[in-house]
């Protein structure tokens, strides 16, 4: 039984076992069949796939070579059109070449002939030149026997019109260059002095050689005097003036070219005649009280003349020079208020330039310090005021254009020449000075006598005090070139060899006059 049921388990088992290899045959062929027909269907689809991938590059391919075909066309066509354009270029630079080869041989051809006809000319040139020599010749040998003239002769008055014509035009050069420049430098001069005097206002004064002193009455003459005239020679002695006692009524005259010593002297006869008492000994009191009183007075005018121009390290000595300046007078302008002022007018005409300003007043100031002591020490006041700045080690700028503000040396600086023309502003302005009669007829006579040196002139006139000089000249000796340069030779002379303020006008006058009768 359990044999059997072994055997049946068996056989079962195997039959279960060979029942699944069946079904897994069978499914295997299934899927099999299934896996072929997928792979069939799949090796259809892109088989189909491939066909329309290939037809589409071959479309693709057709186009892309429709377009490289299109462009290459298009590239040849645009490659013979300009070989086309080139070949017309280079048929006109052919013919261009061709019609200025042919123009060419033409002028050469031309130049050709016209050589030949220079050549030709030349040889009748040189002919007709050597013609014209032996006519000259002839001519100027014929010349020479009738003028009675021989070559340097000739030759000499041929110069001598070239120089006339020469003279001509250098005067003509002269006048243009000299009114050009006038022009020029009276508008920028203008404007500075215009400036400058805007801003200086200086009072005027008058000369002073003299001092008169009024008296109560005339018996104080006498007393003046004194017994045998012992008041006045202690009066003399004690101040070093002279003392003119003459018919004047009620008045006593004092004469001394030494300032100091006559306003001592004028300063005493005042407090005599008010006081009343005169006498030696009354004089000698009084003597040393003014004279000490002056000696502050000028110390004072000279530190306040400094400190006006605002200037520093002024000495005790160039000081006191200053303010003896205070009683100077130079042709009646007061000496310390015309350094002062011109002073100011250097110091506004540096400031204007861009010079030093200090230095400019300094130089200003100082000018004429010579004057204080020119009647004591020989020589000019430019000179004597030179050696006192040296002495008192002032730059040398300075002592250079104090010595040179008149011309008696050399200037080396711009300021010496600024000093001159401020000292000359100062003193030629409307009112700053007046001239005696005998200055004036002086250098009248000093005007028409240096125009009369000059040839041609036939008279002269000085005119406004000899301001002006007025010269008329001969026509035919002088030219109006000439006269041109006349009145530059004459204005020349004047500046070098005549002393004078301000400037002097020269006016040549040359006039043609032709004169018929009527009979």
């Amino acid at each position: 039984m359990d044999l059997l049921n072994v055997i049946y388990l068996g056989a079962g088992i195997a039959g279960g076992v060979l029942a699944g290899l069946i079904i897994q045959m069978v499914i295997t062929r299934v899927r099999g069949n299934r896996i072929a027909a997928a792979a069939g269907q799949l090796k259809k689809n892109a088989e189909r796939e491939a066909a329309q991938m290939l037809r589409e590059a071959r479309i693709t391919a057709k186009s892309d070579a429709l377009k490289i075909k299109d462009e290459v066309e298009s590239e040849l066509k645009e490659r013979r059109k300009e070989v086309s354009q080139q070949e017309k270029r280079l048929t006109q630079k052919e013919e261009n070449l061709e019609r200025k080869a042919d123009a060419l041989d033409a002028k050469i051809k031309s130049a050709e002939n016209k050589e030949h006809d220079l050549d030709q000319q030349r040889e009748r040139l040189k002919a007709k030149e050597e013609e014209l020599k032996k006519t000259i010749s002839k001519q100027v040998d014929e010349l020479e026997r009738i003028a009675s003239l021989d070559r340097e002769t000739a030759k000499k008055m041929i110069l001598d019109k070239l120089k006339g014509e020469v003279e001509v035009e250098c005067g003509n050069m002269i006048r243009d260059m000299v009114d050009e420049a006038k022009q020029r430098c009276e508008r920028e001069s203008q404007q500075l002095l215009i400036h400058a005097i805007q801003r200086y206002a200086g009072d005027c004064t008058y000369e002073r050689t003299t001092a008169t002193i009024p008296l109560p009455n005339d018996e104080m003459k006498g007393r003046i005097i004194g017994r045998e005239g012992r008041n006045i020679r202690s009066l003399e002695a004690a101040t070093g003036v002279n003392i003119l006692i003459d018919d004047t009524p009620e008045a006593v005259v004092i004469s001394c070219f030494d300032p100091i010593r006559k306003e001592t002297a004028r300063r005493l006869m005042e407090k005599l005649i008010s006081d009343g008492r005169i006498h030696p000994t009354r004089i000698e009191e009084l003597i040393k009280k003014i004279r000490k009183e002056i000696d502050e007075e000028v110390f004072d005018a000279g530190e306040r003349a400094v400190l006006d121009c605002g200037l520093q390290g002024v000495s005790k000595q160039v000081i006191n020079l200053l303010g003896r300046l205070q009683f100077r007078y130079s042709f009646s302008q007061n000496v310390l208020k015309h350094s002062i002022e011109t002073a100011a007018f250097m110091g506004t005409i540096a400031a204007e330039l861009g010079l030093d300003q200090q230095k400019a007043r300094r130089i200003g100031l100082f000018h004429d310090i010579g004057k204080a002591v020119d009647h004591e020490i020989e020589g000019t006041h430019a000179a004597i005021g030179a050696d006192i700045l040296r002495k008192q080690g002032e730059n040398k700028d300075v002592i250079n254009a104090v010595a040179a503000h008149h011309g008696e040396v050399e200037a080396t600086s711009i300021y010496a020449v600024l000093a001159n023309a401020c000292d000359a502003l100062s003193a030629s302005r409307p009112g700053a000075r007046s001239e005696t009669t005998e200055l004036y007829l002086k250098r009248l006579e000093q005007l028409e006598s240096l125009a009369n040196e000059f040839q041609g002139v036939e008279s002269c006139f000085a005119l406004q005090a000899g301001r002006e000089v007025r010269v008329v000249v001969q026509p035919e000796k002088v030219s109006e070139a000439q006269a041109q340069v006349l009145a530059r030779d004459l204005a020349l002379r004047i500046e070098k060899e005549m002393n004078y303020p301000g400037q002097i006008k020269v006016t040549i006058i040359r006039e043609t006059r032709s004169v018929e009768y009527a009979k």
